[in-house]
């Protein structure tokens, strides 16, 4: 008797529907205004003296999340997260579903090769790549869900039992009692300052060192707000007192800053890469930025797709991946990579003395560091739902 051959029609995608969300959320700088995240930290526009005082006043909480879902032919629903709001949901709704609905569930090349190259005319960075993320990462949490997988098998599997955590706030003292292994502070004073501001912050780095001890991994991020002259002086004068690694401190277009500084840096590390986009964009920065770690935002670089590529490309490089903070969307994929030694979480509590989910409101059962670390469950997906009480779905397609 031959062998039968079975047809199994698969599944397909029949709907794509973004909604946006404020107050909190994947746009965890959407905080009420005595939050740490938005007070008196450097800039690239704090060199101008009325948005010095407050990140609030020049709208770093305006965007606020948009999430999107993506429904299979059975009703099996995936879904993803990201920043940019109304404007990011228009174009989900208008522009990029033509290119997933009708797709096969797994189909998440070829869609997201179409949404990147159907978009460079207007995108390739910022809210349009925030928006390419969100539909990838739906697609990547309803293929898990069909398969019943959790993501990070669907990537390799894990390579290590949990993750191990750094923590970004203005208390690395009480990080360290709370089980990390690291704090990153956010720099305060920038240029604009002057001497006396780069005298601050370097008392508020020694201060913190004492606190901690040696043997505490202490960072400096500088969110894009330095100068070539500053960044080298401030490490300079931090060397002494351990600087592991110093953050983003040009803008992501500033190759050259970068390359000058990583020659001038060691052993102090060169970290960058949150608002960098495009396997090309990371090239640049590996190549002439000549980076030790790169930190791409998995809900902002374009989603997992373009993550496996961007990885690899850093392995080659002999740099670490650590991405910047993603909740569980940078857990799954972190977890699977030999040169992702540790995950961030960024301190959301508006004190940073708690831990807290990230992303509150917006998932529920989101994995929160426990003596900073997190062991990932074996939910299908990102192991993750939806707060659903909180969307609001302002568009549909036209």
């Amino acid at each position: 008797m031959g062998n039968v051959e079975v047809s199994i029609e698969p599944k397909r995608i029949k709907e794509v529907r973004a909604y946006v969300v404020k107050g909190g959320g994947a746009d965890y700088h959407d905080q009420s205004s005595e939050h740490w995240i938005l007070g008196y930290i450097a800039t690239p526009i704090s060199i101008y003296p009325e948005y010095r005082a407050s990140r609030a006043s020049w709208g770093i909480n305006v965007l606020g999340s948009v999430v999107v879902e993506v429904e299979s032919s059975d009703g099996e629903v995936g879904f993803g997260i990201s920043t940019g709001g109304y404007p990011a949901a228009w174009i989900i709704e208008n522009h990029l579903s033509r290119f997933v609905v009708g797709k096969r569930v797994g189909e998440v090349e070829k869609t997201w090769d179409q949404m990147f190259k159907a978009t460079i005319y207007y995108g390739r960075r910022g809210i349009v790549m925030n928006a390419i993320s969100a539909v990838d990462l739906a697609l990547w949490d309803l293929m898990g869900k069909v398969r019943g997988l959790p993501v990070y098998d669907l990537l390799g599997g894990p390579v290590r039992d949990e993750l191990t955590f750094y923590a970004t706030g203005p208390r690395p003292d009480v990080a360290k009692s709370l089980g990390f292994i690291g704090g990153k502070l956010p720099l305060i004073h920038g240029p604009a300052d002057g001497i006396e501001g780069l005298k601050e912050n370097v008392r508020v780095f020694k201060e913190a060192r004492e606190k901690v001890g040696d043997d505490f991994l202490l960072m400096y991020d500088c969110w894009m707000s330095l100068d070539l002259p500053y960044a080298q002086r401030l490490v300079s004068e931090l060397k002494p007192y351990g600087l592991f690694w110093i953050e983003e401190p040009f803008i992501p277009d500033d190759y050259w800053s970068f390359g000058a500084l990583a020659n001038f840096a060691p052993p102090t590390l060169v970290a960058s890469g949150e608002h960098e986009s495009t396997l090309h964009g990371f090239r640049l920065l590996l190549e002439l930025g000549k980076v030790n770690v790169i930190q791409p935002d998995i809900t902002w670089v374009g989603g997992v797709t373009p993550m496996i590529k961007i990885a690899a490309l850093a392995e080659a490089y002999g740099a670490w991946v650590i991405p910047h903070g993603s909740s569980v969307y940078g857990y799954h994929f972190i977890v699977t990579r030999v040169n992702s030694p540790f995950a961030e979480y960024i301190v959301t509590s508006p004190d940073a003395t708690k831990v807290v989910p990230q992303f509150h409101p917006l998932l529920r059962e989101e994995p929160i560091p426990q003596n900073g670390k997190v062991k990932l469950s074996r939910r299908p997906g990102f192991g993750v739902e939806l707060n659903r009480e909180l969307l609001v779905r302002p568009f549909k397609p036209t």
